[in-house]
């Protein structure tokens, strides 16, 4: 009886399979290029390790056992078995596999997001079955997450101050200052330093994208994290702010929002793709990255 497969048992069974498919010993010569009495005794060695007779050959001719045709069977199954993980395996040795996590900033342009859909098509015209997850998230709240190595890679303005991170400069956004019908600066075409420092601005927590702003009014009694909420303190007509330049587009056209001073009151956002130093990405990982950049090339 078999307790362990080994290499020799495989080849065995591989000998008994060619001997019945062939017909008999004499027969199957030609096919395994050994002996008839090498075949007999390759044949006697796998029974006697089996425990019981597989054929019988004699005057009647060969002549397979019940028992045999049994593990015939069981012997058709596991080559099967064998050639489907033989695919398997090698499939997945050139495949990519696995989990990609990638941040995105808020409100970015459509140009941007064209390009985040060029490279996931890049990417799935790999060979690959990975699961690609987006994540919309405040600048901040990316670099928490890339530093608790719960995303692989995030797009956004950074404070480029975590010596933790890589960074590579993917495009510029310009940010204008904005207001609404309603505030003084909305008829004013030639605003000066005293109206506009009388203007209450709209403060967000990043404070390394605001030291770039060109307005640093004192006035400010309104805070928001996102673009949403600076965009509905400006629509107020109480509040001056700044907004992406392509996001306002829009609310521009209707006649809804007007900037101030455009040009010496407007500032560019590097944004950049970050990941951790410290994370080993794998092959998905690495791929993906690739492909992200080449469609921001």
């Amino acid at each position: 009886m078999l307790g362990q497969l080994h290499d020799v048992d495989l080849q065995l069974l591989r000998l008994f399979v060619r001997v019945v498919e062939c017909g008999g010993f004499s027969a199957a010569q030609g096919e395994l290029g050994l002996s008839q009495s090498s075949i007999s005794q390759q044949m006697a060695k796998l029974e006697t390790r089996l425990g019981y007779r597989l054929c019988s050959r004699g005057k009647g001719g060969f002549r397979i056992t019940p028992k045999g045709e049994q593990l015939l069977l069981a012997t058709r199954t596991l080559f099967e078995s064998i050639e489907a993980f033989r695919h398997q395996s090698n499939g997945v040795a050139g495949r990519l596999i696995g989990e990609v996590r990638l941040g995105l900033s808020e409100a970015l342009d459509q140009s941007v997001l064209q390009r985040v859909a060029d490279a996931i098509r890049r990417f799935r015209e790999r060979d690959e079955s990975v699961r690609i997850e987006l994540i919309s998230a405040m600048p901040g709240e990316m670099e928490r997450l890339l530093l608790q190595q719960r995303l692989d890679l995030a797009i956004g303005y950074f404070s480029q101050a975590q010596s933790a991170f890589d960074y590579r400069e993917l495009f510029i956004e310009t940010q204008h200052l904005y207001c609404a019908p309603g505030h003084p600066l909305f008829d004013n075409d030639a605003a000066d330093d005293a109206a506009l420092h009388a203007s209450d601005r709209v403060d967000h927590p990043y404070r390394f994208l605001r030291s770039d702003e060109p307005f640093q009014g004192q006035r400010c009694s309104a805070r928001s994290e996102q673009v949403e909420g600076t965009l509905a303190f400006i629509l107020s007509g109480k509040h001056v702010g700044y907004l992406p330049s392509h996001f306002a587009r829009s609310w521009e056209e209707q006649g809804l929002l007007k900037s101030v001073r455009q040009g010496d009151m407007s500032f560019d956002v590097m944004f950049q793709l970050a990941r951790h130093r410290a994370q080993v990405p794998g092959d998905a990982q690495k791929a993906f990255e690739e492909d992200l950049l080449a469609a921001f090339s």
